[in-house]
């Protein structure tokens, strides 16, 4: 059977399902795919997405009267979720238009002002000096009105017009999975800026008056980490964590954390991408050359893959392996922690995608399989999704399982003993 690349399975689905476009951000994955996981999930469920990112399955389960709980580690993206799954009053949404036409009369005179810009390595590549200056003395407006985003209440549809707003007039292109530079900078106007901006919010609180019949909420949780929110006990696990194809998220993110001062610093923003699973930005990198396990057990077939990228003897070999062994040993925490929070019978739906690394196979839907065997899950399996690229051998699959509350049965050829000495010799 072939096995076609189905856009309709990716972000660019999303771009034009009201909340859901509201902000271009590429590790978004399909709604299409996440109603599919869902439709027939019994309404009196509780659905978990421990890798919250864009807020997408919490927002699907919302939009089909169903609870969610979801979880991440980026305060922006707890933020973004947030205000994507909230339901709003015709009065809040009044308040903020009236809000928005003090905005643009203020902006007006700030723009002659000296204002506060983001601290981004070689800003005038993405902007240039005079847009710039309509682009803070907007922002500077927006605090004036409604203060920065940090906070959960209407004036996060402003902060998030705002953020589509400084990406639409960058030289940011989007014409790959990962974001890239046009040749030229282009220059905006103060009132190119202004229409742009009510354009913008015009369409998200138009969706936004759409009511949503479930509810979702976003924490603050590490997902390697046991969940423990109010006691809930979930039936389903419907999520897609990171893919361990080194493409770091917060890249992606940088700009909008920066101008909502989510971010301060680069600093900062590896330290963000070391937490997180499968993260390789700045500071991650460095650390990923000298990182050990901690002994966690983990499935053989792990440690042949590590094995076949360091025999290729590859300049960044080494590196490459710590990173394969660090994303699996992170996922696998994940999925041992989990169990606590899961109901008997709990279904679970993992979006994965598998890697290569200097021509080795990285069959992340395997390894993840023999992880939750290993742990004691039942009814594991996977299917393909589909292809990701030209590339016939990168797939994106769903990752399937059961759990109930058995006693772990650890297969023999698992019952290894791997403490850190000889993961030091493996890698």
């Amino acid at each position: 059977m072939k096995i076609g690349q189905r856009s309709d399975y990716t972000f660019k689905y999303n771009k034009k399902l009201g909340r859901h476009g509201w902000l271009r951000l590429t590790p978004a994955y399909s709604v299409k795919l996440v109603e599919e996981v869902i439709h027939s999930i019994p309404q009196n469920s509780f659905i978990l997405d421990p890798f919250s990112g864009t807020g997408t399955t919490g927002l699907v389960a919302a939009e089909n009267g169903l609870t969610a709980h979801s979880l991440d580690i980026n305060p922006f993206l707890i933020w973004l979720g947030d205000a994507k799954c909230r339901n709003y009053s015709a009065r809040e949404l009044k308040e903020l238009r009236v809000g928005i036409d003090t905005v643009l009369a203020e902006c007006k005179e700030l723009a002659n002002e000296e204002n506060w810009l983001p601290d981004i390595h070689n800003i005038t590549r993405w902007w240039c000096e005079h847009t710039l200056s309509v682009l803070a003395a907007l922002r500077q407006s927006l605090v004036n009105q409604f203060e920065e985003p940090a906070n959960n209440n209407v004036s996060s549809l402003a902060w998030i017009a705002f953020c589509r707003l400084i990406i639409e007039t960058s030289s940011a292109a989007f014409n790959h999975v990962s974001m890239s530079f046009h040749d030229e900078v282009t220059t905006f106007e103060i009132e190119q800026i202004e229409s742009l901006f009510v354009e913008i919010l015009e369409a998200i609180t138009d969706s936004a008056e759409q009511p949503l019949s479930g509810e979702a909420s976003i924490y603050s949780v590490d997902s390697r980490e046991k969940v423990s929110i109010d006691g809930v006990k979930y039936s389903h696990v419907v999520t897609s964590p990171p893919y361990p194809n080194r493409i770091s998220y917060i890249r992606e993110l940088r700009p909008y954390m920066y101008w909502t001062k989510f971010l301060d610093t680069a600093r900062e923003a590896g330290e963000l991408d070391w937490k997180a699973i499968g993260g390789t930005w700045g500071v991650a990198t460095s650390r990923l050359q000298s990182w050990e396990s901690n002994g966690t057990q983990l499935p053989e077939s792990l440690k042949r893959v590590v094995s076949r990228i360091l025999e290729t003897e590859e300049k960044n070999a080494l590196l490459m392996a710590n990173y394969v062994w660090k994303y699996f040993h992170d996922m696998h925490l994940h999925l041992q922690n989990l169990k606590t929070s899961l109901k008997k019978g709990a279904e679970l739906s993992y979006i994965v995608g598998n890697s290569s690394f200097y021509g080795k196979q990285v069959h992340t839907d395997k390894l993840l399989e023999d992880s939750l065997k290993m742990l004691g899950y039942n009814n594991v399996g996977s299917r393909i999704v589909r292809k990701r690229n030209c590339k016939k051998e990168l797939f994106e699959y769903c990752v399937y399982a059961t759990w109930q509350e058995s006693r772990v049965f650890v297969p023999k050829y698992f019952r290894t003993h791997q403490d850190n000495a000889v993961q030091l010799e493996l890698l």
